[in-house]
């Protein structure tokens, strides 16, 4: 089974983190992706646009709409990995992304 995966990260981490570590756990199916039989094809890697977090939802859904099947909240987002400051808006964002997104696009709270 083939994955096409968006990621959404947090704004704040951008100057801390390339992204590295998400990259990683993707390409040796590692973390969130654990399991994943087939190929991952990375659509898009966008951040949350700023608290408190409701960009994500446009965000989520022009990921979709640009074939994402799946998408992964950047573990920044729920650990607050790298600076030490989950985000306090992190499972609102979430919710409203699954009720924009629906049952077609499946969601990933973290990735590593």
């Amino acid at each position: 089974m083939r994955v096409k995966l968006g990621i959404i990260r947090c704004t704040q981490t951008e100057d801390f983190c390339p992204g590295t570590t998400d990259f990683k756990m993707i390409r040796t199916k590692g973390g969130a992706f654990e399991g994943v039989d087939g190929e991952i094809e990375l659509v898009g890697f966008i951040n949350c646009g700023g608290c408190p977090g409701k960009r994500a939802v446009l965000r989520a859904r022009e990921l979709a709409d640009r074939g994402a099947d799946t998408i992964a909240f950047a573990s920044c987002i729920k650990k607050g990995t790298p600076i030490g400051y989950p985000c306090p808006f992190a499972k609102r964002m979430m919710d409203l992304v699954r009720e924009e997104l629906g049952d077609g696009v499946r969601i990933l709270e973290y990735t590593h």
